[in-house]
């Protein structure tokens, strides 16, 4: 029995990792996600100066200055969507690794459960057997 205690209290501990884990995987997606939201805005933002400037005349080297920065934008965004394709896919290695130290965690309890039923059970039989033999043996002196 102390050695299930053993295997649960170790189950435990993997959970308890496997889950710390799948938290920092899911704020390093959100944080991803939030990077790509801000580098979207920026661009937006940036093409907008981009058109405004325009309008009161710019030189082709400002021109050419503006479009390569939002190139630049462009890939960072590109850039940092792979990287949230990336921490999407931890994140569901994780989700998935968390799922399965529970699954063991829940199988080393319903051993334990089964154990605690069988020694109950066992100690419902001696009861009721050494209730029957009180019973027999008072019967018995009784005649």
């Amino acid at each position: 029995m102390s050695a299930l205690n053993t295997l649960i209290e170790l189950a435990q501990n993997e959970v308890e990792n496997a889950a710390k884990y799948l938290g920092q995987t899911i704020k390093a997606k959100d944080d991803a996600i939030e990077q790509l939201g801000l580098l979207t805005q920026y661009r937006a933002d940036y093409e907008t100066r981009l058109q405004n400037n325009a309008q009161k005349g710019l030189s082709v080297t400002q021109f050419a200055n503006f479009q390569g920065f939002i190139a630049k934008l462009d890939q960072a965004i590109e850039g940092q969507k792979k990287i949230i394709i990336d921490a999407e896919y931890k994140v569901d290695k994780a989700k998935k690794n968390w799922q399965a130290c529970e699954k063991k965690r829940l199988s080393y309890q319903t051993l334990i459960n089964r154990n605690i039923a069988t020694e109950l059970k066992k100690e419902n039989k001696r009861d009721q057997k050494q209730t029957d033999e009180r019973a027999t043996r008072t019967l018995f002196y009784k005649k």
